[in-house]
């Protein structure tokens, strides 16, 4: 094989990441949408499940968050057991199981099986985003990977773009068959999981060398460019990962990022609601955000792919989210408020998904399974503070705003974490 420098080997890579894009992307990104619709889904149940449940808002931020417990005690373990026995069963795996326990949500009668549920959640969720990054890694070069991981990302924002009417119409069938809208969400919400997690198991593939669709050329210039690519990195192993002191950096950041993410995402539903809204004027309105959100990082990324400097636009993206929620807190009337909401979703979700492509320049083996799932199990901790922090201080103070003041401060200590990956990281 020859070293992927000649133009012939340019476009036989390209080739190769374009058919593998088409095989496997489209599945990940449904796979991934709907596990956002199933982790988010109590954002919308919260609108008539409280008051069935007499669930106060710190129970209720508790119960959202809940299940980052056992996602992050699991994640490594299950990032680890994926590389022994590969992505194709194990990622099929948990689709099945999350979708099963997301169903069997519609029979919680109280906030201590509310709680119980959101746990089992967790726990078999735990290891799909970080094991997608792992299959990334295994098909696509480092550049070439950028995009696609931005279309799987897209999953998080399109899933409150279709979840919030989605939910909207489920939760209009109140009463049918005895049963609260609520609970109808959390059913049809739960099997798409299990449809999607059985497509996958004949759909994924562990090893390029097993890829039928290439041609042997692709094949060999693909293999070569990732064995190149993970010889450069000095770090084989989970325990290098743990000494490596960026590690912990990208799990501040991550933190920052997903704290945003959760604290906007879980109460904006109950944010629109104190503005006299209808269920269905709630999913529509919180529609515009996230597709904006959607659009605006689709742009980004592919500036980003294109010109890389990739700390600077972190810290423009985590810039972007502090700005927006403080904005937010200064206007009270409801368009002005959602449009400054609309700008911190842009910056969170922006810069999760340039966030996504940094750990990977060191990180390579044992060292990226597991030092990825660390850094995304104790980031992912941000999902939980987020809402229970928004909870706590809604009740405390009897408004949204201290909530989304607190959350730009740890956005904006993020932010210094981000601005200092510039001496850590020599590539940007």
């Amino acid at each position: 094989m020859l070293p992927v420098r000649k133009e012939a080997d340019v476009q036989l890579l390209e080739s190769a990441c374009r058919k593998n894009a088409l095989r496997f992307i489209v599945v990940l990104a449904i796979a991934f949408l709907i596990n956002q619709l199933d982790r988010n889904s109590i954002a919308y149940a919260g609108l008539t499940m409280n008051k069935d449940l007499r669930l106060t808002a710190t129970q209720f931020g508790w119960a959202a968050g809940m299940t980052i417990i056992t996602y992050s005690l699991f994640e490594v373990p299950s990032n680890l057991f994926m590389q022994r026995i590969g992505a194709r069963l194990w990622l099929s795996r948990i689709m099945i199981t999350w979708g099963l326990v997301a169903s069997a949500m519609a029979f919680v009668v109280g906030p201590n099986s509310l709680y119980g549920f959101r746990l089992l959640l967790g726990m078999t969720e735990a290891g799909f985003f970080p094991g997608v990054l792992m299959f990334a890694s295994t098909w696509f070069p480092a550049e070439y990977r950028a995009r696609p991981l931005a279309w799987v990302l897209l999953a998080i924002p399109a899933s409150s773009l279709i979840g919030g009417p989605l939910a909207g119409a489920l939760l209009e069938l109140n009463g049918a068959f005895g049963l609260t809208g609520w609970q109808w969400m959390f059913l049809a919400e739960g099997v798409p999981a299990i449809l999607i997690g059985l497509v996958s198991y004949h759909v994924l593939v562990d090893n390029p060398r097993e890829a039928s669709w290439l041609t042997t050329a692709e094949r060999n210039v693909l293999l070569y460019s990732l064995s190149n690519e993970h010889r450069d990195r000095p770090r084989h192993d989970f325990a290098a990962a743990l000494k490596d002191m960026r590690v912990y950096v990208l799990t501040i950041i991550q933190f920052g990022f997903t704290l945003g993410s959760y604290g906007i995402g879980i109460w904006l539903p109950l944010i629109l609601k104190e503005h006299e809204l209808t269920n269905m004027e709630i999913g529509l309105l919180s529609m515009p955000p996230y597709f904006i959100a959607s659009v605006a990082m689709l742009i980004w990324v592919r500036h980003v792919d294109r010109h890389g400097r990739r700390v600077l636009h972190l810290v423009v993206s985590f810039l972007l989210a502090v700005g927006g929620l403080v904005a937010s807190v200064m206007v009270t009337a409801l368009i002005p408020s959602l449009l400054a909401l609309t700008v911190a979703l842009v910056g969170v979700t922006a810069a999760r998904t340039i966030f996504w492509t940094i750990p990977q320049k060191f990180l390579a083996g044992r060292a990226a399974a597991g030092g990825l799932a660390f850094i995304n199990s104790i980031g992912m901790l941000g999902g939980l503070v987020g809402p229970i922090m928004m909870g706590s201080l809604r009740d405390l103070t009897g408004s949204f705003a201290s909530g989304l003041l607190a959350m730009a401060g740890v956005l904006l200590l993020a932010t210094g974490c981000a601005a200092s990956l510039r001496f850590l990281i020599k590539e940007t």
